[in-house]
Order: structure tokens, then sequence, then C-alpha cells
């Protein structure tokens, strides 16, 4: 293996979804690279993120077809949740992913370096014994599970999704302190799960970022599952009992529970590891970049949760790719934020892309036509039995700058989406493509159908 201490094309400081994305990239022009991770390879999103919390939402979602199997006309009994089994499940996937990367790291001829790096120079990193230096260098530092002031997580009464990811136990009762993606879809699991689950909310409504049609939906859709949630009252205090915790909300209503979650979102991963000792602008904690993803430092980039934005995984696979191409001398696109999907993976899910009603409505306004379409009409949103709809949000004789999904499995839909909203596809254009009979991605033809003045199944 290449010796650590020599001088690379590249240094990629985590190894996350941004960083490795960008390594393999690397390696894939021609480039030298070493990764410095102080974990696994795959980060947050792989370990502790994305892939085992939609383990356990698919548990759940077996757990709920089992309780439901009478609909469908099968004979089935719900005998309860073996979280062991469960997490064996979740542990398997994480560990055949990983193995997987592990592979792929080998195949590109990425040199890895374990150990917590620090920045000591402009491009050069500092791990244990060794210093690792690169012509340019890719930060993608990832992301903590953030609190509030005060809130201390102890990991065990009070917890972080991390700790969530691995109880031993269904939780009889929870509290989780944030509507959010994080806070939605642990509410989403373990109420399949059947634990009792209240959210608390300071904002307004659940999902405050999306559309405000999507988070109402979802809302209607909690109360019927009895997910408990208050929203537009703030945190207060919360207290240790006997049997768990206390939290109190503004106005003074109080909530007991075996544990409280927090999910209050997540900061970026930039302190105490050199950045500020080399003159690295930040703002809040976040690496400052220009729409190149350059730092203020020559030859130095920042990719994924370390950015201001979107704190995806898809986005910072996306960041990673383009750093990549870009110090090759590729001259890539511009990476256009507001196209990036965003996906709630609960109960029923929760899609969109582009603009919301209302963000569209500052920037177009009169101009702004809607529709909605409801998956009562769409043959296979009714085998699924699933509620929802897909909305358009479209500019008069212009381009869709925005779709919003709700229902189950509109996650599979999303890719289609994007290509309509970043392609700036006019309803017309969307309309004449054949959607394939029954699937969910008819709902998409027939919205834009009924924008485009061509209504099918839609009346009116």
């Amino acid at each position: 293996m290449t010796d650590p201490n020599a001088t690379f094309d590249i240094v990629v400081l985590g190894g996350g979804s941004g960083g490795y994305a960008a390594a393999f990239r690397a390696s894939e022009l021609g480039m030298s690279v070493a990764l410095v991770e102080k974990d696994k390879l795959g980060g947050t999103c792989l370990h502790r993120g994305c892939i085992p919390t939609k383990a356990l939402l698919h548990a759940g979602e077996v757990a709920d077809l089992a309780r439901e199997a009478e609909q469908f006309g099968v004979q089935a009994s719900f005998q309860g949740i073996d979280m062991k089994a469960v997490n064996g499940y979740k542990d398997g996937v994480v560990a055949r992913l990983y193995k997987g990367l592990q592979g792929l790291a080998r195949a590109n001829k990425v040199t890895l370096v374990e150990g917590e790096g620090r920045l000591v120079g402009p491009t050069t990193v500092h791990v244990g014994d060794q210093r690792v230096t690169g012509r340019n260098l890719i930060l993608a530092t990832g992301s903590y599970s953030r609190t509030l002031p005060g809130l201390e997580i102890d990991g065990e009464r009070v917890i972080a999704s991390e700790h969530a990811l691995v109880l031993d136990h269904v939780p009889s009762s929870v509290i989780i302190l944030g509507g959010g993606v994080i806070g939605c879809e642990f509410a989403s699991a373990w109420r399949s799960f059947g634990a009792e689950v209240t959210i608390l909310e300071a904002l307004p409504r659940l999902l405050p970022p999306e559309d405000e049609q999507s988070s109402k939906a979802l809302e209607r859709a909690f109360r019927r599952r009895g997910i408990g949630f208050r929203t537009g009252r703030p945190f207060q205090r919360v207290e240790r009992t006997a049997d768990g915790i206390r939290a109190t909300i503004e106005g003074g209503e109080q909530f007991e529970a075996e544990l409280l979650l927090v999910a209050v979102g997540r900061g970026p991963v930039t302190q105490n590891i050199g950045y500020e000792e080399q003159g690295l602008r930040m703002e809040r904690g976040f690496v400052l970049t220009d729409e190149r993803l350059r730092t203020n430092l020559p030859n130095v980039y920042a990719v994924g949760d370390i950015v201001p934005g979107l704190q995806l995984a898809h986005r910072g696979f996306q960041q990673g790719f383009f750093a990549a191409e870009e110090i090759a001398g590729q001259n890539p696109a511009v990476i256009e934020e507001s196209g990036i999907p965003r996906i709630t993976y609960s109960s029923p899910e929760v899609a969109s892309v582009g603009l919301t009603e209302a963000r569209a409505r500052e920037v177009y306004g009169d101009k702004v036509s809607t529709l909605t379409y409801d998956l009562a009409g769409n043959g296979r949103s009714q085998i699924l039995k699933t509620q929802g709809f897909v909305k358009l949000v479209g500019v008069q004789d212009g381009p869709v700058v925005g779709v919003h999904m709700v229902g189950d499995r509109v996650s599979e839909l999303v890719a289609e989406v994007q290509l309509i909203v970043n392609w700036e596809a006019f309803p017309a254009d969307v309309a004449q493509l054949i959607h394939p009979h029954p699937t969910q991605t008819e709902a998409i033809g027939e919205a834009h159908l009924a924008l485009a003045g061509k209504p099918l199944h839609v009346h009116g």
C-alpha cells in the first residue's frame, strides 16, 4: 500500500457519504487519494443514520402489515416485536453494505488512513504519528446530533438518534423533541412497534420545511395512527421521574414517558480539528464555500453536512463527485440546491423536489398555479391501501417548479420528479409521457395532464 506519509493528489478528511464519493471519483479520474476516517467508512449515513433507520422503518411496515393482514384476505396474527431479531436484521444490512464499501475502496486503490485527523497545514492532516499531505484537500467531517442548551443527552433516559438505533427493547412510551425528519421517522417506527409516542415541535407544524399541505396530511395520518403531537409551543424543561422522564412545554403542559428522544437537528463536526487555526472561514460552525465548493483557503474544498444547506446523504454524494471533478479540471455543472429531493420515510412517506407553494408565490407571485391529484384515483395506491396525493406547483406558461407527494412508497417516485423539476419541464411535456399501468407513477402523469388542461381521471 502507498506510504500514508507521501503526498497525494487529494486528501479527504472524513469517510462518510460525501468523503468516500469524492475519494472514489477522484481515483476513477486517475488521481492518488488518501481518505482519513476516525471510525468506519460510510460514516453516519451507513452506520448511525439513513440505512439503519430505514431498516427499522421497514420492520415496522412488516409489523403493520401483519396486524392488517385480514384487510387483504390473509389470515395472520401479530405476535409482537423481537428487538434482538430486528436489530440482527438491521445490523446485517449495515454489515453487508460496509463490506461492499471496503471492497470498493480497495478496488479504487484509495489509501485508507484510520484515526482522528487534525488539520495542521492548509492541506496537511495529522493522524496519530503520521502526516498526510495533499495537493488538494476535501473536508467532509460530517455532523453530530444536536441538543438544546441545558438539555444533557445521557444515552439512557434522554437519548439521541444513535442511541435509539441500538435499543434492545421497544419502549413503552416515548416523547420526541422535534418534529422534523428524524423525529417523524422514529415516531413512525416506534408506533408500528407498539409504543405510545408524542412529538413536541416548537414550530407551528410537523416537517416545517415541507409544503404546508404535505405537513397537514402527515399530521392527519399520524392522528389516525395514534401518534400524539403538540406544535407551536417551545420545550421548556425535562425532569427525571421514578419511571422515566417528564417534559414541560410552553404553557405548562406536561408529558411523561419512559424515554425522551432529542431530534432537534444535526450540527457540523468542525470544532477542535484545526479549522480555526488554519483560518478557514466559518459561520455558526459551518464551513463557508462558493458555488464550486471552494473554501477561502487555496486548494481546500468542503462537502456534505459541514456546508450550509440540506443535510442529506445524497447531497453529500453529489458534492463529493463535484469536488473531485472540479479538482480534475472537468468543470462540472454547479449543483442546484433547490432541485435536491427531500424524503421523510414515515408511514405515510413525504417526498418533494423544488419549491413549496408558499416559496413559489414569493418568487413568482400570481403566476403560480397548483394542482393536487388525490391518490384515491390511482389504482396501485388503492391496491396498497394508501392515502395521499401528488401536488404540482407550476408557473403560468412556464415549468413545474415544485412537486410534493404524500403516501406509502412515494419515495420511489422522486427520481422522475427530480428530472421534471431540474430539467424545467412544462406540464405538457410530462403529460405526453406514457406511465405504465397500474403503478403509482401514473399519479405523476395524471397530475401533469390535469395541469396541462387535459384531465383524464381528475374532475375539472
